[in-house]
């Protein structure tokens, strides 16, 4: 993965951004998500790559675009040797968001972004549509938090490795029944709640720069976004832990089946033998390479939404490797065809 694939894994999220942002505010989270899709999937097929879909939009019968095991990039044609080189043959897989917060898009909050890992083949861990319990922190908190240790233990962990007293600490948490307990009982011990209706990639990310006012995330949440977000962190050096919910009892939502033994089973069909495992960021994205892009369609906490003027529009995107160990924010500025102005604002 060179940097010619760096540049253009960037303009991948610009597009589905822009596609994205475009029905903002206007109720209809479904055409915001379709239009994203359709961005992504078409920049990605003018790659010099071979990429396999590894999280995507569901199962193919489900998700016609970006579905998982679609292949995409030009080197994916039957003739790919004629004309792409052996690294550019080279298998690459990819774990997509493109509208990362379907619902903020929809109606005009904050905090949706196009996102996309990729790494070599097999370094991305496919996780099942389930749910996926989750604890993000900062570097200096990384290998102490534990995601086996009380709320309230971690949160003394984590004020001790942050040097904050615990009423300094801000946790963001996903706005669900289902965490009634967690969030009174990060409250009891000190810290402040950040409710956040939907987007939690952006928030696990977030841990790991020193200004966002976010040090930690807790709670369930989808696990394909958990593998995004610990391929973000493995990248950053932050914490990140994940362990799969299969019990509806848990969690009762359509994105797991009715039954614990029916889902133990899809696990197992899938190779996961372990369903209690708890795994870590280096675990989720395991690849000796790995790639994490993001650009934001509505502003959150790291980055500018997508801002349209009569020449064109203007992105802000972040990218981080842990090949070249950087973080980058990209500004962009997209020049329509025939435009006569350009605007910074």
């Amino acid at each position: 993965m060179d940097n010619t694939i760096s540049l253009e894994i960037i303009e991948v999220v610009e597009q589905a951004a822009i596609a994205s942002a475009r029905w903002m505010g206007k109720g209809d989270k479904n055409t915001a998500d379709e239009v994203a899709v359709e961005a992504m999937r078409e920049r990605m097929n003018k790659i010099h790559m071979r990429g396999r879909i590894v999280i995507g939009e569901g199962e193919r019968d489900d998700a016609p675009m970006l579905y998982i095991g679609e292949e995409v990039g030009i080197c994916t044609q039957p003739n790919a040797a004629d004309f792409c080189t052996i690294d550019e043959l080279q298998e690459i897989d990819i774990a997509v968001d493109p509208c990362e917060g379907t619902n903020l898009v929809a109606y005009g909050q904050n905090g949706s972004m196009a996102v996309l890992a990729i790494s070599e083949k097999g370094g991305l861990f496919a996780a099942p549509d389930f749910y996926m319990n989750k604890l993000a922190a900062p570097a200096a908190a990384a290998g102490h938090v534990d995601i086996r240790k009380t709320p309230t233990e971690n949160l003394r962990i984590l004020s001790d490795c942050l040097d904050r007293a615990v009423e300094e600490l801000v946790i963001v948490i996903m706005d669900r029944e289902r965490h009634v307990d967690l969030i009174a009982e990060v409250r009891a011990a000190g810290a402040r709640v950040r409710l956040i209706s939907d987007g939690d990639v952006s928030a696990a990310i977030s841990c790991a720069f020193e200004g966002t006012n976010i040090h930690a995330l807790m709670g369930i949440g989808a696990a394909p976004e958990g593998v995004i977000s610990a391929a973000a962190l493995r990248c950053l050096g932050g914490h990140f832990q994940g362990q799969l919910i299969y019990d509806p009892a848990i969690a009762k939502t359509g994105l797991i089946g009715e039954s614990k033994e029916s889902n133990i089973a899809r696990l197992q069909s899938m190779n996961i033998n372990d369903p209690d495992k708890i795994y870590n960021a280096n675990e989720l994205a395991s690849g000796a390479n790995v790639l994490f892009a993001a650009c934001g369609i509505t502003t959150g906490t790291l980055m500018e939404g997508v801002r349209y003027f009569a020449g064109g529009a203007r992105t802000e995107s972040l990218i981080i490797s842990s090949q070249s160990k950087t973080v980058r924010f990209v500004d962009t500025i997209h020049i329509n065809e025939h435009t006569q102005r350009l605007s910074l604002n």
